[in-house]
């Protein structure tokens, strides 16, 4: 089965830049057609979809999020990564990387990570 694994620094000061890394086992990110997301959970909240970069390299924001996302990809480690500038208390959440089944949410994720915990607080 594919298996996916976030990293990252548990803790970022206010208006610095969020930055998470994806590596992805038992599966390529080129693989046709899946999408390579990116989902958070504040505390107490629902999950909120982020972005995704797809089999082909192609890339898509929440509107919400999108000045402030940028999602890339490094083939040759199979690894995708996430940045996410001036962040703000209300960025705290669980960070999920999952695989995605079409380009559209609620196709669903058939595969997630564990998720990490980030906290952006001076």
């Amino acid at each position: 089965q594919v298996q996916l694994q976030e990293a990252g620094p548990g803790l970022v000061k206010p208006s610095q830049t969020l930055s998470l890394t994806c590596t992805v086992s038992y599966g390529s990110i080129t693989t046709n057609y899946y999408y390579w997301s990116w989902i958070r959970q504040p505390p107490g909240k629902g999950l909120e979809w982020i972005g995704y970069i797809n089999y082909s390299g192609s890339t898509y924001y929440s509107p919400s999020l999108k000045s402030r996302t940028s999602i890339a990809r490094d083939t040759s480690k199979n690894q995708f990564t996430l940045q996410l500038s001036s962040v703000t208390p209300e960025d705290t959440a669980v960070y999920y990387c999952a695989r995605g089944l079409g380009s559209s949410w609620y196709l669903g994720y058939d595969y997630w990570g564990q998720g990490t915990q980030v906290t952006v607080s001076s």
